[in-house]
């Protein structure tokens, strides 16, 4: 008796990754073991993309918030130890957007700082 091997399964398995490898260039989008192998890949990569995400954004805010305090003649450092001092429970985000978009927002934080 011949041995039953579930191709409905495996089948929907193998179109799970080729559809994620849509747009893929050359066999990797077409070719199983190549797509497969490029799908895994470019999930390890996603997932430490993601991770990457956090820190750059980050380093950006706190970019932002280091030349907006400096116009007003403080370093950031200072800037964020006078608010941890204060007890001003605003975080980088908020302070970056206030600095950017708002700099008369700003202005009156770093006032409060001084």
């Amino acid at each position: 008796m011949p041995r039953s091997v579930n191709s409905v399964a495996s089948r929907a398995r193998r179109k799970k990754v080729l559809k994620k490898a849509k747009g893929f260039f050359g066999r990797r989008k077409n070719v199983w073991t190549v797509a497969k192998n490029a799908v895994e890949k470019a999930m390890s990569y996603a997932y430490r993309g993601r991770k990457e995400k956090k820190r750059s954004f980050r380093s950006l805010w706190v970019m932002r918030i280091n030349a907006g305090a400096r116009e007003h003649g403080l370093t950031y450092s200072q800037f964020i130890g006078g608010l941890k001092k204060n007890n001003i429970e605003l975080n980088r985000k908020v302070l970056a957007d206030l600095a950017m978009n708002h700099p008369e927002a700003f202005k009156a934080v770093v006032d409060l700082v001084k």
